[in-house]
């Protein structure tokens, strides 16, 4: 068996405000600064075997804190990068409709093959992208077998691991919360995740988080 923390990097200015990121690179806010140390603290006495990190910064920067207080290195791999999402990466969700219209339409009907307007990048279907984050999950939860190991990566790709657990459709609505700097735990056993806990930001409340910057 495999324990794998997935956590998801912490704040960015681009999610506060509500702009899409997909594979452009926003780095950590102070806020998302602040939840990345407080989420390294939490964990300074869970032992790692590894660390792998989308090679996007804001998982970078995430993953660095957890690292350093580790004493590991990260290891960085783009197959955990977000979805991408063509044309609409770098807007604001809430002008989508507008100029999207019929992409944002079949977006938001959960269509697994639905395409993206082109962008900067090449958008991936639902479809696509669920096959790269599950190879690349099962990947590393079968390179460490036996061992406890962190993925800091994105929200979809926490989506896509608690999708493969729960063995939902690709077209089923997104039914849990997913959040900056959370600990996701999952075992991975005879080819399969099993999710264990879910969302836990116990770390980023007021009280610990004041104790971490009086402390850094």
């Amino acid at each position: 068996m495999t324990e794998i923390l997935l956590i998801r990097h912490g704040e960015t200015a681009w999610n506060a405000i509500k702009r899409l990121q997909g594979h452009l690179d926003i780095p950590l806010n102070g806020e998302g600064t602040r939840q990345a140390k407080a989420l390294a603290a939490a964990l300074q006495n869970e032992k790692l075997d590894a660390i792998i990190s989308s090679d996007l910064q804001r998982a970078v920067q995430t993953a660095g804190e957890i690292a350093r207080l580790q004493g590991l290195s990260t290891r960085l791999d783009a197959g955990l990068r977000e979805r991408c999402f063509g044309g609409f990466e770098g807007q604001l969700y809430s002008d989508l409709p507008h100029l999207f219209p019929i992409e944002h339409a079949a977006w938001k009907s959960h269509d697994p093959d639905a395409a993206f307007p082109p962008g900067e990048n090449q958008g991936e279907t639902i479809r696509q992208f669920h096959q790269r984050i599950v190879t690349h999950l099962n990947h590393y939860a079968e390179q460490f077998s036996g061992k406890k190991i962190a993925i800091v990566a994105h929200g979809g790709v926490l989506e896509c691991a608690y999708r493969a657990s729960k063995d939902l459709p690709l077209n089923a609505p997104r039914e849990v919360t997913i959040y900056n700097a959370s600990i996701n735990r999952f075992h991975y056993e005879n080819a399969r995740l099993q999710l264990i806990s879910w969302g836990d930001i116990a770390h980023l409340d007021a009280d610990a988080i004041d104790e971490i910057n009086q402390n850094t």
